[in-house]
């Protein structure tokens, strides 16, 4: 955890700074916020705090034209409820009253850090994963990790990180399909001066924040095949040359890269370049889905009732074992974090003494383990009414349709939305823009159900 500490906070920085080194973050400081966006484009940071006196909603103005992604906390002196509104309403995340707390320093840091990364398992097949990664975390092979949607491969990365020679560096993450195609040059390998419009300064990229330490690289089957040239460039002679600029610069990282799709096919398909693919699947640390890892249901299920009702201010309930069969019944088509999301709801609605298989429902209210994921016995009398229900559509109708549907199934979510119908999420978004263009409402991130309404 890097934390950039901005302004005097009126002579309380020392106290702020020593209850973050304590939790385990590395702290810089920078007087003002030109100062601050020096060090964020010459080393990064995963979480910056600001004096709530300085101009908030100017400062977090420039991180964006600059395209940093980076959480901002603002601090004050006392409890001014109008400084705390502000603060909020020009883009800070939170706000923390000085002199701080401890505790809150903490949950602070937690929050950002996402420290509940560690590996949660009973199964077999978890086992067998988990001792192969313990074997070749601490060499300095590049790692491919594959599994479905939800799976955790991040949270794996994470621990491949933590077990290897690097684990006191950083690790630096970096979602492939989550920045624009014509970004994500910029993001990975930085950029200098006067590169292209809106490039006010240097800025170093994620290779260089990196440094030392290890490099996620998230959804890299999503990166254009152009990019993937220069990606393969950078990890073969270990350096990178920033956009626009005339120097390489030399790096020392370990790749860690993650894929739900299978790359093998997407070589096939020439979407993904073979050479890069070889590269990158030195060790290839392949995920089981939930499904196929029964005995990890419950030991996650548990863990997540006592995460939520912590989280909530919930007293902990555990689960019945018909709650539990009903789990394991499930087909979980969206892994570990479907069961995460399920149980979150549970807590909430929970009122007896445990989580009963009553209070266990999916985001349409429909039961766990039922219906068409475990296959009916109506399943035919309703695939044949629905190919009378496509009689006399084109595809392009069906096609659409459905993508729509999937889309506010998901919650607005682009990538999950790609995940399920199996596409990529450029794909995706093209034939979102297309809908748009044609006049049709497409739902925005977030954006609920009217099923769920």
């Amino acid at each position: 955890m890097r934390l950039l500490i901005v302004g005097t906070l009126n002579g309380q920085l020392g106290t702020a700074s020593q209850m973050a080194i304590d939790g385990g973050a590395k702290v810089i400081h920078a007087p003002d916020t030109v100062s601050a966006l020096q060090v964020l484009r010459s080393k990064g940071a995963d979480l910056l705090m600001i004096d709530v006196a300085l101009d908030i909603k100017s400062f977090l103005g420039q991180l964006r034209s600059e395209h940093f992604s980076i959480p901002v906390v603002a601090c004050g002196v006392g409890t001014d409820a109008r400084a705390a509104v502000a603060a909020i309403r020009d883009g800070a995340k939170e706000y923390i009253p000085l002199p701080p707390e401890a505790e809150l320093i903490a949950a602070v840091l937690a929050a950002v850090a996402n420290d509940d990364k560690r590996l949660i398992f009973k199964d077999d097949a978890m086992e067998k994963l988990v001792k192969l990664a313990d074997q070749v975390a601490p060499s300095e092979a590049s790692i491919l990790i594959t599994g479905e949607s939800g799976t955790g491969k991040e949270v794996l990365a994470h621990y491949v990180h933590a077990k290897s020679n690097r684990s006191d560096k950083q690790f630096v993450s970096v979602n492939c399909a989550a920045i624009p195609e014509n970004l994500l040059e910029s993001e990975l390998f930085g950029h200098e001066k006067g590169a292209f419009t809106g490039a006010v300064a240097r800025r170093i990229g994620k290779f260089e924040e990196a440094n030392g330490g290890t490099l996620l690289l998230d959804e890299i089957s999503e990166m254009d095949l152009r990019l993937q040239a220069k990606l393969l460039r950078a990890i073969q002679e270990r350096e990178i040359d920033r956009v626009g600029g005339s120097q390489p610069v030399k790096v020392d990282i370990r790749i860690v890269a993650t894929s739900n799709r299978d790359l093998q096919e997407a070589v096939k398909d020439g979407n993904f370049r073979e050479d890069l693919w070889f590269r990158l699947n030195v060790v290839n640390l392949a995920i089981p889905p939930l499904r196929e890892r029964p005995d990890d249901i419950r030991i996650l299920a548990e863990h997540f009732a006592r995460k939520f009702a912590d989280l909530n201010s919930i007293d902990y309930r555990p689960l019945s074992d018909d709650a539990v069969g009903m789990l394991s019944r499930h087909r979980w088509q969206g892994n570990v974090r479907e069961l995460e999301n399920t149980l979150h709801r549970a807590v909430l609605l929970a009122q007896g003494e445990t989580i009963a298989s009553d209070d266990i429902r999916l985001p349409d209210g429909s039961v766990p383990g039922t219906g068409r994921d475990l296959g009916t016995a109506d399943d035919a009398d309703d695939e044949t009414g629905s190919v009378e229900l496509l009689v006399g559509r084109t595809v392009a109708e069906v096609e659409r349709d459905l993508i729509i549907d999937t889309l506010r199934h998901c919650l607005g979510n682009r990538t999950h939305a790609a995940n399920v119908l199996g596409i990529s999420i450029r794909t995706l978004r093209n034939k979102l823009n297309q809908y748009q263009s044609e006049g049709l409402a497409v739902p925005a991130p977030g954006e609920r159900s009217s099923a769920l309404v």
